[in-house]
């Protein structure tokens, strides 16, 4: 099974790839179309801004490439944001694969620190992406935007409100937590993945 990892100018992305070696996976880290349109899974990890990962993408004309792919892809944190179609992060027009908007957190109470950053439960799981006996685990954050709950919802977390912690559509599946940090839960969730 070939997993590509989409190369691009985003953090995160190698921490992703220990992640899979650690579970005996070898993925290529590629920017190529051919080697992502022929990869098995696509991953679409990364920790940046909006906008500027957004141009960037066009730029290359990744956009296109991951918007048409058929076989499984998982966006992670920026990876899942930019799967939106629109972020208030430099009021960037995104993907457009879920129809739904990214939102700045706009902090209620004192200790609503911003960004979200630490370990927080997960629940109301769609089990296709995510395994049921990680019901109410923790996962990893950290961002400073959200995606509100929507038709896409594959999980919600609780920070100011509750949110998307992961959502899905078709062959694309995203989340806005680190798999690759969240220990044993994480491995867990990128174990089902793989045997989508």
């Amino acid at each position: 099974m070939k997993i590509a990892i989409v190369k691009y100018n985003a953090g995160n992305i190698y921490s992703v790839d220990h992640a899979l070696k650690r579970l005996g996976v070898n993925a290529v880290i590629t920017a190529d179309k051919e080697e992502l349109m022929s990869a098995d899974k696509v991953i679409f990890p990364g920790q940046g801004e909006a906008s500027t990962t957004m141009a960037y993408l066009k730029q290359h004309r990744l956009d296109e490439v991951i918007k048409n792919l058929k076989q499984p892809l998982f966006g992670i944190c920026i990876g899942m944001q930019l799967m939106c179609r629109h972020s208030e992060e430099g009021d960037t027009e995104c993907l457009g694969i879920f129809d739904t908007v990214v939102k700045k957190f706009l902090p209620e109470k004192h200790e609503d620190k911003i960004p979200h950053m630490g370990w927080n439960s997960i629940y109301d799981l769609n089990p296709v992406l995510l395994p049921r006996s990680i019901e109410n685990e923790f996962v990893y954050f950290v961002h400073s935007y959200y995606v509100p709950l929507n038709e896409f919802t594959a999980a919600t977390t609780d920070y100011v409100q509750p949110f998307s912690a992961a959502m899905q559509k078709d062959n694309f599946y995203a989340c806005q937590f680190h798999p690759e940090k969240s220990g044993k839960v994480g491995e867990e969730i990128l174990k089902q993945f793989l045997e989508i």
